[in-house]
């Protein structure tokens, strides 16, 4: 009989996070959910919203890297499916700058992720927040097309750095953005690197501001990089680390690690799929009340036998896109290897969960869904982009593909 691994078998949260998960959800219902519908409307950053936050102590260093050091990794999950229950839009708006510090934690020294990450955050009254940027209007989910490129300056040990980058959260109105360009382009997706870009740097401007479908208080925009210089020390990770795993590439050596977007990207995935729970179960809760007390032919809706079919379709599928996302950042927070894609497993079910979940709300709804009265039509409209940024639905398939088959397939 062969030895086997233990695995957790108690899927309750412990008494700290359903304490969390009762905080978060409070300020979601009393803070978030009203100001949801107009900062929607308005198309712009919720800053009043991110102050509140702030002042809690939700919006900080310290609670993400309270929840970030979370040995259960369940923290992040709990805390963000409760937010994005509130509204996406804001949500991301609060959260964005996660991204970006986890691409300094990533991939910078603890010197660098000491000296930036509170300039991410800033604090109560003098608020800032970061930009992570990765995509370039021709180089989206294929990272190896990169243009960006960072040239080092020996005389004056800078780095100058030129290119544009798209679909950048906070690009723009961050405080601090973390650049990835190509240092060496013979070497593809090997020869990139992060930079971090400082505060009031020349050459760094705001290109296109993108009017969006949905999740439109969440600012995304262009981010314009015209001969920017940074000092050496921006380089995430330090100049020797760089040109000792540039010099193992060349010899055709394994780097030790994935490149600095996919990097960053693992390591977020099953965060976004906690944001997608969360929109689908507010949607699903919304259904599920209004089928009980809407009636038609006499009785509630929910007795006829389609429409409850449909809740409980929904609620099978929120319930394992959970699972999935708790399984994948408890192991990530284990320090286990994502054999079989976890990651972008959970991050694909529950983006697609996301759609079918508020879709199937708003013909729960019926002619009701599909006004702006109720709020199922613009969690609708958020929930889309859950199949497509941080990897489409058709590159986590890909992933999920490579790992289980070990094929290279394209």
């Amino acid at each position: 009989m062969s030895e086997t691994t233990e695995t957790p078998t108690n899927f309750g949260l412990s008494q700290d996070h359903r304490d969390l998960q009762a905080w978060v959800h409070q300020f979601a219902a009393d803070v978030v959910r009203p100001a949801a519908a107009e900062w929607d409307e308005k198309e712009e950053f919720p800053w009043p919203v991110l102050e509140e936050a702030a002042k809690i102590g939700l919006y900080s260093v310290d609670f993400m890297a309270t929840q970030a050091f979370d040995p259960t990794g369940l923290g992040i999950p709990v805390f963000l499916e409760e937010l994005f229950w509130g509204d996406a839009g804001i949500g991301l708006a609060i959260t964005g700058t996660s991204l970006a510090a986890a691409g300094l934690s990533g991939n910078g020294t603890e010197e660098q992720v000491m000296e930036w990450l509170p300039q991410m955050f800033g604090e109560p009254g003098d608020l800032k927040v970061a930009a992570f940027c990765s995509s370039e209007p021709d180089a989206g989910s294929d990272v190896g097309a990169m243009r960006t490129r960072a040239i080092y300056d020996e005389k004056t040990d800078e780095w100058v750095i030129n290119g544009t980058k798209t679909w950048a959260t906070n690009g723009g109105i961050a405080n601090v953005h973390v650049v990835t360009a190509v240092v060496d382009p013979d070497l593809r997706t090997r020869g990139q690197a992060s930079f971090i870009i400082p505060p009031g740097t020349k050459g760094l401007s705001q290109g296109q501001k993108f009017h969006k479908h949905g999740i439109r208080a969440s600012h995304t925009a262009e981010v314009v990089l015209d001969n920017v210089r940074i000092p050496g020390r921006c380089l995430l990770g330090g100049k020797e680390k760089l040109d000792a795993r540039l010099a193992r590439a060349r010899e055709g050596a394994s780097t030790g690690g994935a490149n600095a977007s996919m990097a960053t990207f693992e390591r977020t995935r099953p965060a976004v799929g906690a944001q997608a729970v969360g929109i689908a179960r507010a949607a699903y809760e919304t259904a599920l009340d209004y089928a009980k007390t809407r009636e038609q032919f006499g009785k509630a809706i929910v007795e006829n036998q389609a429409v409850a079919f449909a809740l409980a379709d929904m609620k099978t599928s929120i319930d394992a896109a959970r699972l999935l996302v708790h399984r994948a950042a408890w192991m990530a927070s284990q320090g286990l290897p994502f054999e079989a894609a976890e990651g972008s497993m959970s991050k694909l079910f529950a983006g697609e969960t996301a759609v079918k979940v508020t879709t199937q709300a708003m013909q729960i709804l019926g002619g009701n869904g599909f006004t702006r009265e109720y709020p199922v039509e613009r969690w609708s409209r958020d929930a889309k982009i859950y199949t497509i940024f941080e990897g489409t639905s058709e590159i986590q398939r890909l992933v999920i593909a490579r790992s289980i088959s070990g094929a290279s397939i394209r």
